[in-house]
């Protein structure tokens, strides 16, 4: 069952189209995120969801119920700002019982409630303590579990983690998820960041200039990417532009700038048509003698950069273009130096093709 619902949804700022008839469904327990570069349309679509802001057409639902109209307090659901908004005079214990107290509940009630939700989030030794006192960690949890507290069965989460450093964002990212999970939450988490957004969510929603450009499973939206944009915003790419040649049964053959030609499985594009092959970093391999089969390409080690437990290397093609090679560190790995002279390898299989677009292929990648 569908726990919010939009359809249709468009906003307007002044001459600005901040959303663009959304219509989108989320389902009772799911964690979705949204995710989109800035400016995307991300914060309105969960201020519209959270009532803070009206759209000027559609209609949401909340648990089967139309809430055009109706406040935030009556929605049944609970916005977390990125900067938590705890109230700085309060206690721990006076932040997380706030909702409580305004929904009137008895004080045995409000007494059970926020005691068992502050042990749940681990705070409970800090009862006492003001937000000041708390690390950035220790604030985001007393601010969701203030939302928990108050009844909500939707928590918004509006970049939870923009504030914290780098370490601890990795940290609270898999227990806010198991938190959600575990107390049968329904959670709607804004974000810009593709590695976050893969890691928590159950269904991924990517905005852009205020359409949903893609929506699906993590590994869909990371495997499957539907455009250009997807798959530059979500795991980048190498993007190689060129003229389809040959197609046969078995795939197509790609002309690329100089005269080099590549292999794809896709047979999509007929003959003449003008397209753009996408290739992941971690789907090309680099060696110094020919593989057998297709897309073994000269190229020169421009740049070499250590990433963690694996090694990028920039090579320029025979032909001036570029490519990047993301490969994992280990046993029998190779390493290579700038100036070596190496083949860039990688499988048809592993090509993503798209229709040249409209406006460029490098104004699609810049409106990231």
């Amino acid at each position: 069952m569908s726990i919010v619902k939009l359809v249709n949804v468009t906003k307007r700022f002044g001459g600005i189209t901040a959303l663009r008839g959304i219509s989108l469904s989320i389902e009772d327990g799911e964690y979705v995120c949204i995710l989109g570069p800035t400016g995307a349309g991300k914060t309105t679509l969960l201020r519209i969801i959270a009532g803070l802001v009206e759209p000027d057409e559609g209609e949401i639902y909340i648990e089967g119920r139309r809430v055009n109209g109706v406040p935030p307090e009556r929605r049944n659901a609970v916005y977390m700002f990125q900067n938590f908004a705890l109230f700085p005079h309060m206690t721990v214990w006076e932040n997380v019982s706030f909702g409580p107290m305004v929904k009137e509940w008895s004080s045995e009630k409000i007494e059970n409630v926020t005691s068992e939700t502050l042990e749940m989030v681990r705070l409970g030794e800090r009862r006492d303590a003001y937000p000041s006192e708390l690390s950035g960690g220790m604030q985001q949890r007393v601010a969701l579990a203030r939302g928990i507290a108050a009844g909500a069965r939707i928590l918004l989460l509006d970049e939870p983690f923009g504030a914290l450093d780098a370490r601890l964002r990795v940290n609270l990212r898999t227990q806010l998820r198991s938190l959600v999970k575990d107390q049968g939450l329904t959670a709607i988490h804004v974000t810009h960041d593709q590695e976050e957004a893969l890691m928590v969510a159950d269904r991924i929603v990517i905005l852009r200039e205020g359409r949903i450009e893609q929506t699906g499973l993590p590994q869909d939206i990371y495997n499957h990417p539907k455009s250009i944009f997807v798959m530059s915003f979500v795991g980048g790419a190498n993007f190689l532009d060129g003229v389809v040649s040959r197609v046969t049964g078995s795939g197509s053959t790609i002309e690329i700038r100089g005269g080099l030609r590549i292999r794809v499985s896709d047979t999509s594009n007929g003959a003449g048509e003008r397209v753009v092959v996408g290739v992941r970093r971690e789907d090309v391999s680099l060696g110094k003698s020919r593989k057998r089969g297709f897309n073994n390409l000269v190229g020169e080690v421009l740049d070499v950069m250590f990433v963690g437990g694996s090694i990028e290397y920039v090579v320029r093609l025979e032909n001036d273009m570029t490519m990047l090679s993301r490969i994992l560190l280990g046993e029998g790995s190779m390493a290579f130096k700038e100036g070596d002279m190496v083949i860039v390898s990688f499988h048809p299989s592993e090509c993503h093709v798209f229709q040249y677009p409209e406006r460029g292929l490098l104004k699609e990648i810049e409106a990231i």
